[in-house]
């Protein structure tokens, strides 16, 4: 196994190399395995998997493929490193759905250590999670037509999440090299989880950079902020200056509804006969993702029942935005996509000029960039298919995402001068040189954003 300070690959490489020959296949060629890895990861995919296991879902049998085998179980692996969250993945997912074999799990936990976490245990009573991991993987990508790449769940604060899902994210890079990595991380709150969630976020944000080609970035404390204004919007009677209890599943379900607004078959990618090809998450990474410099992404979503004020749905999205930096540098995006969905109305067609035009101001696009925006649109709202719903979902490569970077450098590296807690890192055999490279890696990130605007 690659040692943690080794060479990696240059990260500036064209993301336009070729990397699907599974595009010559006729059907079901754009194939994907799902990977949720600890606590954080295991409990979004159980909010995403609720929503495609739903009733709503079940009778869209050309939707199924993209997420499902021939023999109806999810091509999903689900990994952490205690049981606590897997067992109630197991009970709440439909029975029999999960494939038993793609449930990994190990004995103890990783103790919010990324250290602890990519390198394992080093006994010899626990097979490593790793090459368990890495074996199943192998056996569900075989199951497959065609492999095309992997959507990766973590977090960037806990142990399993941060450090054994960047060596996932290594080990499946190095494997599968034509197939894409996009990965769905969720940044830790600001006011603390872990004493070591900085340098967890450090060494993991730099894993990322190096080896996927797409990072769907949530901060806890933005997702907190959306979610609550939602319940605030659905909930009558909430008193005067009190605030709605939010729970990790509120949190988790608002994410999960933002990956069904993203990547929930379009109609626009399927085949003649309407066969979903499970090409959305490597179109979103192709229309958001074209420079491998700048690869992570924000996130917005709103949604609507009843008549569709689309212009509405528009400042709604743009409202949480981050128009400027904590210093007051303005913020840019290269390049953004906006999905429409809406239950049998095509209302979205005759305000697509002037909410494509909001989101382009708002978003602050490059002018470098000929075509920055990217639209797509499909007459089903799987977010909320049981009402007359519209729900609009932008995802953007905005230079907001170096707000966070900062962030967690400075942490970190007032954390690493005074030599705070390192011991814990090189206990399970991390080095001197993995902290200056992520230091670099992440350096050469926020001067890349930093010059969008130029």
């Amino acid at each position: 196994m690659r040692k943690c300070g080794s060479a990696v690959k240059n990260p500036f490489t064209n993301f336009f190399s070729p990397r699907l020959p599974a595009i010559s296949c006729k059907l079901g060629a754009m194939s994907t395995v799902w990977l949720q890895v600890g606590q954080c990861g295991n409990q979004i995919g159980l909010e995403w998997w609720q929503i495609l296991t739903s009733e709503s879902c079940a009778h869209q049998e050309s939707d199924r493929y993209p997420f499902f085998t021939r023999d109806g179980k999810l091509s999903a692996l689900a990994v952490d490193s205690e049981l606590k969250v897997i067992r109630k993945l197991q009970k709440q997912i439909k029975r029999g759905v999960f494939r038993d074999s793609n449930i990994i799990l190990g004995q103890r936990g990783r103790g919010n250590n990324w250290a602890y976490g990519y390198h394992g245990v080093r006994s010899d009573g626990e097979a490593s999670l790793l090459e368990r991991t890495m074996e199943s993987f192998r056996k569900e990508v075989e199951r497959r037509d065609c492999y095309s790449g992997t959507v990766l769940l973590h977090s960037l604060s806990g142990g399993t999440g941060s450090g054994l899902g960047a060596r996932l994210c290594e080990a499946i890079r190095d494997e599968y090299p034509l197939g894409y990595i996009l990965s769905v991380t969720v940044a830790p709150h600001q006011t603390g989880e872990s004493p070591l969630q900085n340098y967890n976020s450090l060494l993991s944000l730099s894993w990322l950079q190096r080896y996927a080609d797409g990072v769907l970035l949530f901060h806890n404390d933005d997702v907190l902020k959306k979610t609550s204004a939602l319940l605030r919007n659905t909930t009558a009677a909430v008193p005067t200056g009190t605030q709605p209890q939010i729970s990790f599943s509120s949190m988790n379900t608002y994410i999960a509804s933002c990956l069904a607004g993203l990547m929930y078959p379009i109609n626009m990618f399927k085949t003649g006969s309407k066969l979903s090809m499970g090409m959305e998450p490597w179109e979103l990474l192709r229309s958001v993702c074209p420079i491998p410099a700048m690869k992570f992404l924000h996130t917005a979503q709103a949604c609507k029942r009843g008549t569709a004020f689309w212009d509405s749905l528009a400042s709604s999205v743009v409202h949480s935005l981050p128009r400027e930096s904590p210093s007051g540098y303005p913020h840019y995006s290269t390049s953004v996509l906006a999905v429409a969905r809406s239950n049998q109305d095509d209302s979205f067609v005759h305000s697509q000029n002037s909410v494509l035009l909001k989101l382009k101001q708002a978003y602050r696009c490059v002018p470098w960039n000929p075509f920055p925006l990217d639209c797509w649109i499909d007459f089903k709202n799987i977010i909320d298919p049981g009402h007359h719903s519209h729900s609009l979902t932008v995802c953007a490569n905005h230079s907001s995402a170096v707000d966070l970077l900062k962030w967690v450098m400075e942490k970190s590296r007032i954390m690493y001068e005074a030599r705070a807690y390192l011991h814990w890192y090189w206990k399970y055999g991390c080095e001197e040189e993995d902290f200056r490279q992520a230091f670099d890696t992440l350096h050469s990130v926020i001067n890349n954003y930093g010059s969008v605007g130029d």
